[in-house]
Order: C-alpha cells, then structure tokens, then sequence
C-alpha cells in the first residue's frame, strides 16, 4: 500500500508539474485574452484617469467578468509605464503600456519599445475656471432634472456620471462615489460614433467621400473592393466578424492577440454581400480608423488629427483616443474623457457641427449619421449610431423621431435629441445582466421638459 501512495503521489506531483509547465509555456488562448484585457483595463485606468491598480482590477475587471480573471494578478511599472498581468500570477502574461497623450496600448508581443509616441500640434485650451460649460465647468442647475438624475433606480447600478445637456447648458450632474468631473472614462463602443465624425472632419476637407470604394489595396482584385464607405458605416459591409464576448472570438482576439488590429480585421472573408446584411462590428470601425488614417501622407499627422480638428476646438482637454501596437486608432472602442467633455462631444452633434459659429461637419452630416440604414431595419444609423436602446426606437412613446444614440458596453450611453436641444450622458460599469434600463431615465428627462 506504502509503495502504492508513493506512487501515486509521483504522479500526482507530475500532473501538477505538468499542467504549470503547459500554462507556463503554452497557455490557452482564452487565458491569454484575459490578461490581454486585464493588462489593458488596468494601464489606462492608472495612466490615464488615476485610478488605483488593484482598485481598478478588483471592481472593473474581476467583479464583472468572466470567473477566470478572479485569478489575474497585475504589477504596474510605474518608470517603464508597463503593465503586466499574469494568471495564478505566472501564466499567459498579457501585456500594456502607456505614451503621454495616447493612452495605453496592448501588446500581444510584449514590445514596449515598438511604440511611436505621438505628438499633437495645438494643445486645448483649459476649462475657464468659474465660467460656464461649454467653456468652462460651471453648471447651471435646474432642480428638477438635477433631482432626476440623483434617483438611484433611475441612475442604476454601477453609475459613475450622468450630465444633462439643454439649449446649450450643463443643467443636470451627478457622480457616483470615487469619480468626479476630472475622471476620464472609457466609453466603449461610443468611440465609434467619434471615429465617424472624424471621417466627417476629413469629408469637409475633400479627402473622403461615402461612396468611395476599393477602400485597402488587400482587397483589390475581389468581391471586397465594392464595399463602400457607407457601407462600412452603416455596419452592413458584409464582412463576417463575430462580435460576441467571453470566450476567443474575432472580436476579442482583435482586442488582445493582435498588434496590427485592422489588418486582422481587413482579412476577414465576405459573408454577405455588400449593402444587405447588417451585422455590428467592431472590426469595422477598427477598419474606418485605418482608412482616414491613409488620408494622410504623413502618419504623424494622422496621429494628430483627432486632437489638432476636434478635441482641441471643443475643449476637449481630458479626450484620449488610443491606439493599437502598430499605431492605428482603435476607433471601435477606446476612447477616454470626462463626462463634461463626452457632452462636448454630444454638443457638436446637437448643433449639426457647427461649434462657436464654425462649420466643422459638413452641412447635414449629423442628418446622415442618424438616417437609418435598410439593413438594419432602422435600427441603426449611417453613421455608427444607434436609432434604437433597449428595444425602445425613436418616434416612439415619448422619444421624438430625430433621437439617436452613442452606446457602450457595460452601460456607456448618450442620448440626443437634436429638436429638443437636448443630450443625456450616462457613463457606469453596468453588466447588461444587470437589467438596467437607461430609458427610465431618459424618457423621464424628456418629460420634464414639457
């Protein structure tokens, strides 16, 4: 029996020897996302709003997320800007680091020094202290709608800001326990609607046309070359990406196992034809930021454009949008700011484009964002918003019929009612599990108005 034991236990001890190695060594995909994820969570939130580590890991990564991640643990190298994170703290090590005006980046390759910094030529004027936003951060309250936005069911789980927009005006603002006006957060998938406006930015300037195609030279020769920009907008290209979170998808390998994201994104087969099928994808935008980003013969002017044409004429002081390993704007998804400069952003849209008596859209651009597209079933907009939240469409209950939306995971959303001169900006770390319902709230700020 003794010898049995001891046998037994050698093999045991094997297997366990054997498993570390094989996580050591060869580690799952799925692991590897995990830390990709991690580490990129993690390096912004530090670097870019201030936040804890641990803080940031423990409630932003680990309490929402898959159970696995309960097992990351991260080191922050504060000197090299470096953020590292590691299963059972020695596994599939997922990588991230920080350049001063450019966010974090993630590095499927480990390769810090493979990072381009990126320099802006016109720095953003600050908020004007004791004036009123738009140009400074000065509310002007108006208590009814400050009283809604201060309702915890209306706020829901999780919230971290809400500001209210009317006629031009900061009327209503909260913040949930630990952020405040100066904390940057992420907005998801309303970096998409940015990165359209930034293709509107280059349109005025007679570099992009909407119904340009043979968009990359990769496409040339097939089926692909007939996807237009509007198309590609519109999120019905054709392209078969799969956008579901959770496990090693198109979406999340090009997140967190690809250093060039757009160039995984660009070789994903047709699944459809072009114009007929719509299918959302953060692939897609990830594309649209490569293409305006070719408009230019300069890269490092590329680089500065979304802070030299619009973050610095709004105001936009906190505004980070970062980038992928190989220096593309991953324009799907990564996108810090203030709420104050979220409802900036909100501003411009509300007015057509104009800001300060300046047309920086073309004329009905914001028109064309929000047209709905056929594929959809309309749905979605033209140009990467949304005309539907939570199965509630525009022109319907008491939503008017011109209301569109900026949507995110885990609960980023902006409303705007361009006829009621209105913006509702909700920012939080609310699972959809959750059941929340942003509409609560925003239908009852419409309501107020009347």
């Amino acid at each position: 029996m003794g010898r049995l034991l001891k046998i037994s236990g050698a093999v045991l001890a094997l297997i366990v020897v054997g498993l570390f190695g094989w996580l050591a060594l060869a580690p799952p995909q799925l692991l590897k996302v995990g830390d990709g994820y991690a580490a990129k969570i993690v390096c912004s939130n530090v670097f870019i709003a201030g936040r804890d580590a641990q803080a940031v890991l423990a409630d932003d990564v680990q309490a929402p997320g898959h159970p696995l991640l309960k097992l990351v643990r991260v080191d922050v190298d504060k000197e090299k800007q470096v953020v590292t994170a590691r299963i059972l703290g020695f596994a599939a090590p997922g990588y991230a680091a920080y350049r001063p005006g450019a966010g974090c980046a993630s590095l499927p390759d480990g390769d810090a020094a493979a990072l381009a910094p990126i320099e802006t030529k016109t720095a953003a004027s600050a908020p004007v202290p004791g004036v009123a936003w738009p140009e400074g951060e000065g509310a002007v309250i108006e208590p009814t709608l400050q009283k809604l936005v201060e309702d915890a069911d209306l706020a829901g789980p999780g919230m971290r800001a809400i500001a209210v927009i009317h006629d031009g005006q900061l009327v209503a603002e909260t913040y949930g326990q630990g952020f405040d006006r100066s904390t940057p957060l992420l907005g998801w998938s309303m970096t998409k609607s940015v990165t359209a406006a930034l293709i509107g930015l280059r349109i005025a300037e007679g570099r992009m046309d909407v119904s340009q195609g043979d968009l990359l030279p990769e496409w040339a020769g097939d089926e692909r070359a007939g996807i237009t920009l509007a198309d590609l907008m519109g999120m019905q290209s054709g392209l078969a990406f799969n956008e579901n979170y959770g496990a090693v998808t198109d979406v999340t390998r090009m997140l967190y196992l690809e250093r060039d994201m757009a160039g995984f994104a660009a070789r994903r087969t047709l699944g459809a034809k072009p114009g007929t099928n719509f299918s959302y994808s953060s692939g897609t935008s990830t594309l649209l930021s490569r293409i305006w980003m070719r408009t230019f013969d300069d890269p490092a002017a590329a680089l500065a454009f979304p802070y030299d044409a619009l973050f610095a004429p709004l105001g936009m002081t906190s505004a980070v949008l970062e980038t992928d390993e190989s220096g593309t704007f991953v324009g799907s998804s990564y996108m810090y700011a203030t709420t104050q400069d979220w409802a900036r952003f909100a501003q411009l849209l509300l007015q057509d484009g104009v800001w300060k008596g300046r047309a920086m859209l073309p004329k009905d651009y914001v028109a064309f964002m929000r047209t709905p597209t056929k594929a959809s079933g309309g749905k979605y907009g033209q140009g990467q918003v949304w005309l539907e939240e939570n199965g509630v469409r525009a022109g319907t209950g008491s939503f008017p019929a011109d209301a569109f939306w900026m949507l995110g995971h885990d609960g980023q959303v902006i409303m705007l009612v361009p006829s009621l001169k209105l913006a509702v900006v909700r920012l939080g770390l609310t699972p959809s599990r959750l059941g929340y319902d942003v509409q609560k709230l925003n239908a009852k700020v419409i309501e107020a108005l009347d």
